[in-house]
């Protein structure tokens, strides 16, 4: 949903029942500190892709080793941190 606001984009996230991936930093304050709902689970990709496609191999081989529902999910390029979504 480009040139959406990142509010609207939390809500359909969270009333569709998805997993939000991004590389915007903003859904971490919106769901902690401002105490939005929270979608199924947050992805947030902390690097610039080297390529187009690395972003969807790197969902893709994340979502085979841990678990992505229920956390919001940072993703930087020598680390994976995880913390529970409310």
């Amino acid at each position: 949903m480009p040139a959406s606001k990142n509010e609207g984009v939390l809500s359909l996230a969270t009333q569709e029942g998805r997993i939000l991936l991004t590389f915007d930093r903003d859904y971490g304050k919106l769901i902690y500190r401002r105490g939005m709902a929270a979608p199924v689970g947050v992805v947030y990709l902390r690097f610039v892709p080297t390529t187009p496609l690395q972003p969807a191999e790197v969902v893709l081989d994340l979502a085979q080793v841990v678990n992505l529902e229920n956390r919001y999910t940072v993703v930087e390029p020598h680390q994976i941190r995880q913390r529970p979504l409310r």
